[in-house]
């Protein structure tokens, strides 16, 4: 027996059970004793067992991809909405959006759901899947693809992502080229791949001019408002307030703008505020926003397509993919007062 190649007729008897057990369990109906799933799945896993592409597209009445956030409440989820939509529309696949609810791993029920409904393949956007998922989904042949990972993902898992680095890198240089010295960063959870790495593109601007920072100006956030504005206001008073802050999110940016309106503070006179994303409302604040840009549509177009690909049982180019990131200079930005 070669492995990989075992059928669900070998795996049946070798279990005692029938074929159509197995193939309940592959396609996640409920009607299978608790006891005896596990049995099939520990025997799916240990064989590598990989449900046969062919069989699995034609077994569809129609495509569907499912999309997983673990948020959805900003312009930022629009902006990858709308890329996967693109890329998925032409060829007529429909996508099924889910939302995790602030968590980085799908439950239990959620990949029921997936096999149920016999999915083309899954697009993780900010969350990803334990050990055990990705073999439940392998033995199905239903792909999956994340962007932005939220951990260091496993070496076979496809990514999309951008230069989160560059994108903190040229954020900073750009203040300190304004003669900034005393700068403050917002960025996202310190437990998330982008949001650490923007923080050390920060560190290595400051580091490449012999530039010292405050690591008390270093803050993890959530990507949200309210954290921009907790933030900001916590860092904007006293005397030794920062002259500019890099925001990790256009809008972490927005909470920081209306914690400095609340203290009196001016921008860009005396208060620089550089945003991340460039979401279509960042030219529309009044200053306009100073951002990073981060090709959201983009990568999620190409993070589709990728799925598509692999659905379709196609090699793809690369596992790791990394979309450029650069700056846009609008009004929140300017050299610091005196």
């Amino acid at each position: 027996m070669v492995k990989g190649r075992i059928t669900i007729a070998e795996i049946a008897d070798e279990l005692g059970v029938s074929v159509p057990t197995i193939s309940r369990v592959l396609n996640g109906k409920e009607d299978v004793a608790a006891q005896t799933r596990v049995r099939v799945e520990e025997a799916l896993t240990r064989h590598n067992y990989r449900k046969p592409v062919a069989a699995n597209s034609t077994s569809r009445s129609a495509d569907l991809l499912d999309l997983v956030f673990h948020e959805t409440g900003s312009g930022w989820a629009l902006e990858i909405i709308r890329g996967v939509e693109q890329a998925a529309g032409p060829e007529h696949i429909g996508v099924v959006l889910s939302h995790l609810g602030g968590s980085h791993r799908p439950s239990k029920k959620w990949l029921e759901n997936i096999m149920a409904r016999r999915s083309i393949g899954v697009v993780l956007v900010l969350s990803g899947l334990d050990e055990a998922q990705r073999q439940q989904l392998d033995a199905r042949s239903i792909p999956y693809v994340v962007i932005d990972a939220y951990g260091e993902p496993a070496s076979n898992v496809p990514t999309v992502g951008s230069n989160n680095w560059n994108g903190g890198l040229v954020a900073t240089r750009h203040l300190i080229g304004l003669g900034h010295k005393r700068i403050a960063v917002i960025s996202g959870p310190s437990d998330v791949l982008c949001s650490r790495a923007r923080v050390d593109g920060f560190k290595s601007a400051h580091d490449e001019v012999g530039l010292d920072y405050d690591p008390a100006l270093i803050r993890w956030g959530n990507f949200e408002k309210e954290a921009g504005y907790q933030h900001g206001f916590e860092l904007l008073q006293g005397p030794k307030r920062p002259t500019a802050i890099f925001a990790g999110s256009d809008y972490q940016a927005l909470g920081v703008m209306r914690a400095a309106r609340e203290l009196g503070l001016l921008i860009p006179r005396d208060l620089s505020i550089i945003g991340y994303d460039n979401l279509p409302v960042s030219d529309w604040l009044t200053p306009s926003l100073t951002t990073v840009n981060q090709p959201l549509a983009e990568m999620a177009m190409l993070a589709t397509r990728t799925l598509i690909s692999m659905a379709r049982g196609k090699p793809i180019a690369s596992p790791r993919v990394e979309l450029g990131t650069d700056l846009v200079i609008r009004e929140s930005t300017a050299p610091p007062a005196g």
